[in-house]
């Protein structure tokens, strides 16, 4: 048996491709102006194609916002959501009534189960200075006993996410998961991450120059991919990354990660995989051709609970923090802070 843990090399593209249990991950990184008085930018917006704008004309899109940068109203079955906003501030409204704006390190988690209407829109808070937006959406599939469940609201704060130093130089978010005994806050109950069973990790790993750590080995069987988002030259097993590389590795093995250049940083998704076919249109992640047709009957039909906020593209005022209001009532607020 070989001790190299890489199973595949694959460049990363857009989006990158998942590995059962995961779709596939976005990540966006816009270095947008400073905000206007509606919280969209500055600049002018002539020569984009607004309504569908992915140009990354100047450094950033306007996606599907008109006057806001995100993505209005529409509508999701059959998978979650986990977003993941590392710089800036997203504003988040959904058919259930839960709305939040939440960044600068925090996450979403958005079980879309039997359906669900949310807008993401990006709000330029900062009316002096850029306002810089990176985040990751993360679609990780539902297995088929919980394709039509109720869809789930939750927000994991950026206070509550472990940050591990894993070795000098080397840290961990844990975004889901566990790392050296430290444990990420729990996921929506109905998530293939609910069972620790699953295996399921979701983490961020920054290393400095020079650092080194290994990744240790986990459950036999689980699917790992390493996403380099940031780095000129890490050597893991018998492959070198850099920027925009990605790696599957052997989860059963430890993996020795040396980082020979400049600061570096990874996306690592892990889970033991669902197993079940995936048939996906759109926004909508089912199990066979006919209950993707029932998915689009459904939303024809009642709108997943129909949109009860006055915009599609709803964002909340530039003086709000950020905060969560739950689909109980309940409301949580947090301090705002910048990363």
């Amino acid at each position: 048996m070989s001790d190299d843990p890489v199973i595949e090399v694959v460049d990363l593209g857009m989006p990158w491709t998942g590995i059962d249990p995961f779709i596939f991950t976005v990540h966006h990184l816009d270095n947008y102006p400073a905000g206007n008085d509606v919280l969209g930018p500055v600049e002018s917006l002539q020569g984009r194609n607004i309504g569908s704008d992915f140009s990354y004309k100047d450094g950033w899109s306007m996606y599907h916002g008109d006057a806001v940068p995100g993505f209005p109203q529409h509508p999701h079955r059959g998978f979650e959501t986990v977003t993941v906003v590392r710089q800036g501030y997203v504003d988040h409204s959904d058919s259930l009534g839960a709305t939040a704006r939440f960044g600068g390190g925090d996450a979403q988690w958005l079980t879309t189960g039997s359906g669900i209407m949310h807008a993401e829109m990006f709000p330029l808070l900062d009316e002096d200075s850029p306002n810089p937006l990176e985040l990751f959406q993360i679609w990780l599939n539902l297995p088929p006993r919980s394709k039509m469940v109720p869809a789930h609201f939750a927000i994991l704060w950026d206070e509550d996410i472990p940050t591990v130093e894993v070795s000098p130089g080397v840290w961990v978010d844990v975004i889901a998961g566990e790392v050296d005994g430290h444990t990420a806050p729990a996921p929506p109950p109905d998530s293939w991450a609910a069972d620790p069973a699953n295996d399921l990790g979701i983490w961020i790993i920054q290393m400095a120059a020079g650092s080194s750590w290994e990744l240790p080995a986990a459950r036999s069987g689980s699917n790992r991919m390493l996403h380099c988002f940031e780095g000129d030259d890490v050597q893991i097993g018998s492959a070198t990354l850099a920027k925009s590389v990605g790696v599957q590795l052997d989860a059963a093995l430890p993996a020795a990660i040396a980082n020979r250049g400049g600061p570096a940083q990874f996306l690592l998704l892990q889970g033991q995989p669902i197993g079940a076919p995936v048939f996906q249109l759109g926004p909508f992640v089912m199990n066979t051709p006919e209950e993707l047709q029932q998915a689009l009957d459904d939303y024809r039909r009642t709108q997943f609970g129909g949109w009860p906020w006055s915009s599609r593209s709803h964002v909340h005022a530039r003086s709000e923090g950020r905060f969560a209001l739950h689909v109980d009532g309940k409301i949580e607020h947090r301090e705002m802070q910048r990363r």
